[in-house]
């Protein structure tokens, strides 16, 4: 048995923020990205992404949403905006949560390919 502080019981073990309960199989790569973000009509804390993939994205902010709400989001990256549907799919509290895209527009699809092709070649 770990030993108890301020209520926690420490056990040794070490959980980092990327830690999550679960383990999610990457189908695509995910970069490094920041970018301002607004969740529409939910939240009036500023947020912004730092990470994105052709499947979702995570958003920094203080006061993250509970998992499997479903959101919709603008992304300000640049001189390009574009708004997104999606649903949380983890959460870090203080810190941030991971959303996955709903259903893309051409032109939604679009915009995401120019942003990840960005940052692909910032890669190289």
């Amino acid at each position: 048995m770990g030993r108890s502080v301020l209520g926690l019981i420490i056990t040794g073990a070490i959980h980092h923020m990327s830690d999550t309960p679960y383990t999610l199989a990457r189908s695509t790569p995910r970069f490094a990205f920041i970018a301002e973000a607004e969740i529409v009509g939910i939240m009036k804390d500023r947020a912004r992404v730092s990470e994105l993939s052709a499947r979702g994205c995570y958003i920094d902010s203080i006061n993250p949403l509970p998992k499997d709400t479903p959101i919709r989001f603008i992304i300000r990256y640049g001189c390009s905006t574009c708004e997104f549907s999606g649903t949380v799919i983890y959460t870090h509290a203080g810190f941030g949560m991971g959303v996955v895209f709903g259903e893309l527009t051409a032109e939604q699809r679009s915009t995401l390919d120019v942003w990840l092709d960005e940052l692909a070649r910032k890669m190289d």
